[in-house]
Formats: structure tokens, sequence, C-alpha cells
């Protein structure tokens, strides 16, 4: 079964998620945490195929921090010193309180995420009700900001269906759907697993696949042969291959945008990728 790449693109879309909430700069010495740090990653990864960056920011001592300040002044420097089109996390670290995740739209950030459920993360528990995620669907709705629909498990998709009945298309028109997996507690990581989350993706929805850990590849490579988009990146794997740690992110990008070629679907530019996602042209 293939899934539609979006809106007639026949070309792949890959976004980087450089940072994370889980991962601690002391021990990942390469993890861009710093506001140059994460423009240049933007800059590198930019260069070598990606149209989109999926932000998680750091305060000054390198914690994850859901800061209004820090926020607008990262998606202010992407904007300014990157073409790429700058989407918010609202998960931010499992910890942080929903009015916190909320006020993240504040920033005004091109796309956002929205997480459709509640999911096992680990050894955490990553909340996400109901009532929140109608909040944070407004609310984009208002603000004209594309949502990306975060899928851990196959449950999900139904929310996310019941949610598009319920409460109307997202900002932009277009459903897009990332569907995380590999995560200790959602769905693993395998082609199987992508081909049933297909069968109940909304109509007419494009999909990016992100694979977590050692499941990156093989997630890559299936979701390209379903006609879907890709997500890699230091957030979601530090391995570059068995016994290899990831030397920077424009490497895993520079991978991504080298498959999507071999598949013949190379990666696609900004302006594209505007389209796709349906991102309002006044950003």
């Amino acid at each position: 079964m293939t899934a539609s790449s979006g809106r007639g693109s026949s070309g792949t879309l890959i976004t980087v998620a450089p940072t994370g909430a889980e991962h601690s700069k002391a021990e990942v010495p390469n993890l861009p945490v710093t506001l140059e740090e994460l423009v240049r990653t933007g800059q590198d990864c930019e260069r070598v195929g990606a149209s989109m960056i999926h932000v998680h920011v750091r305060d000054a001592e390198a914690r994850p921090s859901l800061d209004q300040g820090l926020l607008k002044e990262t998606v202010a420097a992407l904007r300014g010193e990157t073409n790429l089109i700058v989407q918010l996390s609202t998960g931010g670290a499992v910890t942080d309180p929903e009015e916190d995740r909320l006020a993240v739209l504040d920033a005004m950030p091109d796309s956002a995420s929205c997480t459709m459920g509640t999911v096992n993360f680990g050894d955490a528990v990553f909340m996400n009700r109901w009532e929140f995620i109608v909040e944070l669907h407004k609310r984009m709705q208002e603000r004209e900001i594309v949502p990306e629909y975060e899928i851990f498990d196959v449950g999900q998709l139904a929310s996310l269906n019941r949610l598009l009945d319920e409460h109307g298309a997202p900002a932009g028109g277009h459903v897009h759907v990332d569907l995380v997996m590999g995560v200790p507690g959602g769905m693993p990581g395998t082609t199987e697993m992508l081909t049933s989350a297909l069968r109940l993706l909304p109509q007419g929805a494009s999909f990016s696949a992100t694979g977590i850990g050692r499941t990156s590849l093989p997630v890559m490579l299936a979701s390209l042969s379903a006609g879907g988009h890709l997500r890699v990146g230091m957030e979601d794997t530090l391995s570059y291959a068995r016994g290899e740690r990831v030397r920077d992110n424009a490497q895993l990008a520079a991978r991504a945008a080298a498959l999507s070629r071999i598949a013949q679907r190379p990666p696609i530019a900004v302006d594209e990728a505007l389209a796709l996602l349906g991102v309002r042209q006044s950003r």
C-alpha cells in the first residue's frame, strides 16, 4: 500500500530535528544547544537538502526550556539566517506543564507539533489529554500555524480523524502527519507497522516517518517506498551506523537526501515544502 506524498509532490520533504529534550550536552558534546549552534546546524542541513527544522530550545545551562524569549529569538534567528520552515515543538520535555506548551505558539513559528495522544516514553509518560489536543489544534487554527500531527501509536490516528471531524481542518487546509516509530512504549519501527498505520491516515494526508535509534534507517527506507517524507536528526538517533556515532545533524540529513535521490524522489526545495504543507506566504 502506498500513501500520497502530498499535493502532487514527486520529491521528499526532509525535516531535521537537531536537538530534542532528552539528551544532555555533557553526554553528547556535539549536540547543538546554543542559538549559534542551532543556526549553523540549520544552514548546514539546508545546504544538503533539508527544508524544515523541528526545534527544541535550551537555556544558558543547556537545559530544555520553553522560555518565550528564547523561543522568539530562535524563530527570528532561523528565519533571518536560513530559508528553512521553522517548526517548534509543543511537546517540550515530558514534565513541562500544558500552559507552557500551549504558549509555545505565541512565538509564531511557521509550524508546530501536535501530539495526538498519551504514550509511555521509556520510563516516563508523555501526557497529551484530549482537551489539551483540542486546545492546541484550535490555537493553531487561530494563529494560522500549520500543525504536524505527531503519531506515536496507531490508535492516535483514530484520534486524529476524530479531531478533524469535530474541530475542522488545520491551518493551511492540509493534513501532515509524522509517524514517530521505535520509541520504547510506542509503535515499533518496522515496515509492517508503518504499512498498518498508513491504512488509518486521513484522506489526502501526507506523512513523514521518524525512526528512533536503531530503527532510523529501516524506517527511512520504508517511508520512501510508501511515498512518504523523512525526519532525521540527533533528537532521534545518536548512531550513524553500528559502532559509529553521529558526527553532526548534516550527516544524517545528507544520508536522507541521498536515499531520496536513489528512490527517485529527490529532496524538495523550501518553496515546494511551503506549498505542500500550506504554510502562510506572509512568513
